[in-house]
């Protein structure tokens, strides 16, 4: 008997099982160690990257075991390796078909993650581009007739951009020229702001500025309007 998609797993020495004849078991198997799943972030929104550019979006990882996590991905099928020419001229990494089909997958998981986003913890660390997947992955563009519009985010030092045109939503890391509206202020008020766990005043309580034209953001509409049970309290 033949299975579509079916794909025989190597379990290395080190890859522990749950021995069950389960699918959830053994997807687990392959993606429920510690770190793993954030390789697989890091590689979607990175794409095709350097080990170096991999440890810098995994903050606190030791470089040992970002190693064997890459291995054992590479034998279960979903990181494969490529030289690249120069100048680069080193190994990239990058997601197989099998791992850029667990994308639906964190999508839905970080999702379902936005409850658990109403506070800081002291000594998290914050990137870039897990500023800009937010609104790429968790909005909108409520209004796509609407002229194309640029937002400039800064939070916690980091910068992205979110530009809406054509009824979609895409967003980069960086700056842009002359942005419709600017959002400055720590991650929980930016984020919060953008998926709608807080309105302006909320978040201005939290210390955001916003610049420009205020309904903009109006354009940006959460995926579901019960994105969390639970919203950011802010203490007015």
């Amino acid at each position: 008997m033949r299975y579509r998609n079916f794909q025989r797993v190597r379990y290395s020495g080190s890859m522990r099982t749950y021995g069950q004849y389960c699918s959830i078991a053994r997807a687990l198997d392959i993606v429920g160690d510690r770190w793993t799943l954030l390789i697989i972030r890091e590689l979607l929104l990175q794409g095709p990257c350097r080990f170096t550019d991999l440890k810098n979006g995994l903050p606190g990882i030791a470089a040992n075991l970002l190693s064997t996590r890459i291995k054992e991905l590479e034998q279960a099928g979903l990181i494969q390796r490529a030289d690249a020419p120069p100048p680069v001229a080193t190994t990239l990494y990058s997601l197989t078909e099998n791992g850029l089909a667990l994308e639906p997958m964190l999508k839905t998981l970080g999702h379902w993650g936005l409850r658990y986003m109403t506070d800081e913890r002291q000594g998290d660390a914050f990137r870039a581009r897990w500023l800009a997947y937010a609104p790429a992955w968790f909005t909108t563009d409520s209004n796509p007739d609407a002229p194309p519009s640029t937002i400039q985010l800064i939070a916690g030092g980091e910068h992205a951009v979110v530009e809406l045109r054509s009824g979609q939503v895409h967003t980069r890391i960086g700056d842009v020229t002359d942005p419709d509206l600017t959002l400055d202020g720590p991650p929980r008020a930016v984020l919060g702001l953008l998926t709608g766990m807080i309105d302006f005043a909320g978040a201005a309580h939290l210390g955001l500025t916003a610049h420009g034209k205020r309904d903009v953001l109006q354009r940006l509409r959460p995926v579901a309007e019960n994105v969390s049970t639970a919203r950011i309290e802010v203490g007015i």
